[in-house]
């Protein structure tokens, strides 16, 4: 197990772009390694939420949904976005979406979805889950 871990709470925050370029080149060291092991590459953090301040509790579902669905369909869609621009679609923080890119350019192929769920309890956060395939 090799913990990466992406600054979402102190300015300066890394851009999106760069987070998704540090997953490619995570996926082009685990493809170098000469072995038949599997690797298991595992993103953690929120999508839409917001804890605090004037808007604690917002949850933007259409911005999660579309970002799940673009980490199988068109992973680069959300690096066009900066941190602010995070931060505004889907909640201080929401910019934990970071993560779900770095773990997603670690795939060094097309993704293939294996399993997907989006769920907002009764809480001020939403929940997700997603599993997906390397596929050359």
């Amino acid at each position: 197990t090799i913990p990466v871990c992406v600054n979402t709470v102190q300015a300066p925050l890394p851009s999106a772009s760069r987070c998704y370029r540090l997953g490619e080149a995570i996926g082009r060291a685990i493809e170098s390694w000469d072995t038949e092991e599997r690797v298991v590459v595992i993103g953690t953090g929120g999508l839409s939420h917001q804890l605090d301040g004037t808007r604690a509790g917002f949850i933007n579902m259409d911005f999660d949904r579309k970002f799940m669905a673009s980490l199988v369909d068109d992973p680069k869609w959300a690096t066009q976005y900066s941190p602010l621009d995070l931060v505004e679609l889907a909640g201080t923080q929401g910019v934990e979406v970071l993560m779900w890119l770095v773990a997603r350019g670690a795939l060094t192929g097309k993704g293939r979805e294996l399993h997907s769920n989006y769920h907002i309890p009764i809480s001020n956060t939403a929940s997700a889950v997603m599993l997906l395939e390397n596929r050359g």
